[in-house]
This record gives C-alpha cells, sequence and structure tokens, in this order.
C-alpha cells in the first residue's frame, strides 16, 4: 500500500488561496493537485470555500479531511468488494488524469483501452517488491495480439522495443499506426487550418452558429438563476431538492425559448426516425451538413499519411458532436434533439448544432500530442496489423508492410506478449465506432470479434472465448522464443483464464490483481482486473 503524508505544517496557516491549496494538496498527496482541482472541489461541493476581500479561500483542515476520507475510503472500499489480496501498488492512483492519458494515448477515444504505466511497469527493467524479475530489455519485439488503440506499442516504442500489434478492427488498426505516424507537423497544422475555414464556410452551419451564441446566453441567464454552482449542487447533496423532479420542471420551462430561438434563426432540429444509417440518426442536420463538407474536402488529400491523420481528428470530433445528453456518449439511448437537464452537468443543456468548435480544439490537440511523443520516441520499429489473430501469417503480413521489420521478426523471433483480451460479451468493438466505419467506408468484421456483446455471457459464449483466445496464442507461439512471457490483462469473473491456459498449452506462473480507479466514460463503480503471467510448458 502507498503512503500518503498528510499531516499539517506547523507553519500552515489555516485559510489558503487556491494556488496555495493546490501547491499543500500537492507536496501532501504525493501527487499534482492543480488550481483547478482545487477548483472543481470547490464547484462540486466537496470542500468548503470562504470569501475574503473577494477572494476565494480554502480551509485547511477541510481539505486535509477531504484527502484523508477520500484515499482511506477508496481502498478500504475496493478491498471490501474485490478481496484483501488487490494489490494496491498497482493502482498507480499517484498519477493524475493527464499522466495516465499522456501525448497520444488520448490521440482517440478509445472504451476499454489499460493505462499506459501499467504497460511500463511489466515491460520496463525494474523489480520491486511484487515484480520480482524483469522479462524484457530494450531490442526486443513485443507482440499485442489484441491491439486495440496501441497503448502497447506505443510504450514500446518510448522503452526502446520493436512492437507488433494485431487488430481484426481496420479502424482500431488505424487509431494505433497513426499514434506511431512521422506526418509533417507544420503540413498537419496548414491542413486543419484549410478543414476549419472548409466547415467555418457551410451555409447551414454559419445559420446554427449564430443560433447557439444566443441560445448559450439564454442558457447562461436561466442556468445562473435556477442552477447555480456551487449552492445547487449543495442543495441536491443534502437533499433540499430533488434533483430529477426539479430538473424536469426547469427543461420543460426552458423548452418555450429553445424553439423561439430555433424559428427566429431558421435552423432546423429533426432528425429523420426512419433512416437507419448512423450518420442520419446521431447527428443533427446542421452537423450532417458540416460533417459532410469536411469528409469530402478531407477525401481530396493525395498524400495518405496527411489525410488519415485529418480524419481521426474528424473522426474525434464527430463522436464529441452526436445528439444525445453528455452522460449518454458511451451508451446512446435515444437521439436528443430539444434542451436538457444534464445530470452530469447539473444544469439545463442542449445537443450540438455545428462541430467547427470541436474540429479546432482537437486539431490543436492532437499536434500538441504527436508533437510530445516525438520527444519521447525512440528508433525502434512498431506496426499494428488488421487480421485475426487466430489464424494470421504474421511474418507475411508484415512482409508486404514493413520488409527490414519482417527481417528482423525472422532474425529475433517475438520476445513475449502483453495484451487485453476483449472480456466476454461486454464490448462490440466495431459499433463503438460506427461512425467512423460509415463515414470513411471501411470495412467492418464483426463476425470474427472474439467475445462480442451481442453474443452474451451464457455457457456457450464463455465455451466460444476460451477456444478464441487459446487459438490466438497458440497461433501466436510459432513466432516467439522458446522461453517466452505472455501477459494477459483481464477481468476474470467468470475464472476462464486458468481454462484458456490450460487449452494453449501454458501454465500460468503468476497473477497480479489491480484495482482499476479511473475506468473509462466516468464509471466509478470497484472494478479489478488480473494481470496473468504465463510460460511455455
Amino acid at each position: 500500500m502507498l503512503e500518503h503524508n498528510y499531516e499539517l505544517l506547523p507553519d500552515q496557516a489555516e485559510l489558503m488561496t487556491v494556488a496555495q491549496a493546490s501547491d499543500w494538496a500537492t507536496r501532501h498527496t504525493g501527487r499534482r493537485v492543480s488550481s483547478s482541482n482545487i477548483s472543481y472541489l470547490i464547484k462540486y461541493g466537496r470542500i468548503a470555500a470562504v470569501d475574503r476581500n473577494g477572494m476565494q479561500m480554502v480551509n485547511v483542515s477541510d481539505l486535509l479531511s477531504y484527502f484523508q476520507s477520500n484515499a482511506r475510503w477508496k481502498e478500504r472500499s475496493f478491498r471490501s468488494k474485490l478481496g484483501e489480496d488487490l494489490n494496491w501498488h498497482l493502482s498507480f492512483d499517484q498519477f493524475k488524469e493527464s499522466e495516465t492519458t499522456k501525448h497520444v494515448h488520448r490521440l482517440h477515444p478509445y472504451k476499454g483501452k489499460f493505462i499506459p504505466q501499467l504497460v511500463e511497469y511489466f515491460l520496463d527493467s525494474h523489480t520491486d517488491e511484487f515484480k520480482d524479475e524483469a522479462c524484457f530489455e530494450p531490442g526486443d519485439i513485443i507482440l499485442d495480439p489484441f491491439c486495440g488503440s496501441g497503448t502497447t506499442l506505443v510504450q514500446a516504442s518510448e522503452l526502446g522495443m520493436h512492437a507488433i500489434g494485431i487488430d481484426v478492427s481496420q479502424f482500431n488498426s488505424m487509431i494505433s499506426n497513426l499514434k506511431l505516424c512521422r506526418v509533417g507537423l507544420s503540413d498537419l497544422l496548414t491542413a486543419t487550418m484549410v478543414v476549419s475555414n472548409c466547415i467555418a464556410s457551410n451555409i447551414e452551419g454559419k445559420d446554427a452558429r449564430r443560433f447557439e451564441g444566443e441560445l448559450l446566453e439564454e442558457l447562461r441567464v436561466f442556468n445562473g438563476e435556477f442552477f447555480p454552482a456551487p449552492q445547487f449542487r449543495k442543495q441536491v447533496r443534502s437533499g433540499e431538492i430533488e434533483e430529477d423532479r426539479y430538473g424536469a420542471e426547469n427543461a420543460a420551462e426552458f423548452l418555450p425559448k429553445y424553439y423561439e430561438l430555433l424559428d427566429k434563426c431558421g435552423v432546423r432540429n429533426n432528425i429523420d426516425p426512419t433512416r437507419n444509417e448512423f450518420l442520419h440518426k446521431w447527428f443533427l442536420p446542421t452537423v450532417q451538413s458540416e460533417i459532410e463538407s469536411a469528409r469530402s474536402y478531407i477525401d481530396g488529400y493525395s498524400d495518405p499519411l496527411l489525410r488519415d491523420v485529418l480524419r481521426l481528428i474528424l473522426s474525434r470530433t464527430v463522436r464529441s458532436s452526436r445528439a444525445t445528453t453528455h452522460s449518454d456518449l458511451a451508451t446512446l439511448i435515444r437521439p436528443v434533439t430539444e434542451t436538457y437537464y444534464c445530470g452530469k452537468h447539473n444544469k439545463i443543456c442542449k445537443p450540438l448544432f455545428s462541430i467547427l468548435g470541436w474540429w479546432r480544439r482537437y486539431a490543436d490537440d492532437t499536434i500538441k500530442r504527436l508533437a510530445q511523443f516525438n520527444d519521447l520516441r525512440t528508433s525502434t520499429r512498431q506496426l499494428c496489423l488488421t487480421g485475426d489473430s487466430r489464424k494470421i501469417d504474421i511474418v507475411a503480413e508484415l512482409e508486404s508492410e514493413d520488409t527490414e521489420f519482417s527481417a528482423l521478426l525472422k532474425r529475433e523471433k517475438i520476445r513475449g506478449v502483453f495484451s487485453s483480451p476483449p472480456y466476454v460479451g461486454l464490448i462490440d468493438y466495431h459499433e463503438q465506432h460506427a461512425y467512423a466505419y460509415e463515414l470513411f467506408d471501411l470495412t467492418r468484421n464483426d463476425q470474427s470479434e472474439i467475445g462480442p456483446l451481442s453474443q452474451g455471457r451464457g455457457r456457450h459464449a464463455r465455451e466460444a472465448y476460451v477456444k478464441g483466445v487459446a487459438k490466438v496464442l497458440t497461433n501466436c507461439r510459432q513466432y516467439m522464443i522458446e522461453d517466452f512471457d505472455v501477459f494477459l490483462v483481464a477481468n476474470d469473473k467468470f475464472e476462464l483464464y486458468p481454462q484458456i491456459a490450460e487449452l494453449s498449452n501454458l501454465k500460468i506462473k503468476k497473477e497480479y490483481k489491480r484495482p482499476v480507479l479511473n475506468r473509462s466514460e466516468g464509471d466509478k463503480g470497484a472494478y479489478g482486473e488480473t494481470i496473468f503471467h504465463m510460460k511455455n510448458r
């Protein structure tokens, strides 16, 4: 268990500014706590604030109590639900979110990925009281047969290792390879600005942006009166206000103003319910028009690498522009075309009528993240192949993509595996990016997914999953050295991995059970996963 130093300093003032509170919290938790983090705690009623001559001040005792209770409660809660054998050292709770999503790891959203620190821990050369041996070293070739969004490949590059990824999803392979690409950043900047101008010149988009400007001002005034922060959140937490009823009543009260502005600006918010195409079902007409303008322009680029990076930015933009509530981005319950009470932000929110703001934001962010990774990457090789890991010929496929890498593989062979197989009956990996497949006319291979959500978690689904993962390991081991090491990350609630090891003729050497503190899409429930270290029998 990691120890935290929470005691008060003898010379510490009782009241501190937000900036001083940030410095104090950083020293006493051993991790960076920004002023924005402190402001968030105040805004959401986690700690109290007082006004001193117009300056917001924080009581250090309140701050101390918050950090003490939060850290201890979290660990107790996880252990009570997941077991006392939980290895809290592998929680990586000393890292803030910006570190677990560093540089290209947040180039595009992806549900179900592990954090880079977990990969680093098992791939690097350090040992500690939990990890008693280092299995890999710089220059090794690492394999990830369930590559996902490429976390293993990116970290292998940082550590000076070569890496091969395989994924059945064409879009997943695209994400992975673009994280590792060497695109000219000045050319990319120019291209993103041209696309921005293309979106800005869209006729329907111009009307939508004028409408949104007026709507946001009306919402600012309305929310300030009926949902003042942080008072409203405190009243909800204390039970003074019944949030669902109060939110629904006020959302209904604002709705006439919303439609009045729609009519005034001549903007459409109708979605044709008879259309099944993703882009028609989940995007407002003005957004659809802007997306098509951007897509058509991007498709005209002759440089395939530059075109694909622009596509990735557009995909990220499109994902954030779906007509749904802020809390339903991951689930897409129903299209939302009106203003609504948002339980995530505790106020009246609106659907999106233009993609321009998101495009500009993500274009800048993409360039920044690629530049950051350029300073860390090594001259090693990484590539994600699109294919079925149960039967792919890795050497042949690599030969067609990178002859030098293929020659290296034939000469050195794969040293080991670090991967996270899909969880049985949890995610449809193609469906989470359905908009991208439709937008860029990519080929879907849903039928080749292992453990898809559509097959459920019943006995037959679990049996098929065991056979599927075992076939992957059996196929891949022919490309590995004799004394290989396999690390698989899984939430094995059905206890399938001993069967998988047996069927693959592998033995489980060690298990590391860890808590997962920051799951994708903001899921805060107690959740754990096991890292299975397997060897040849």
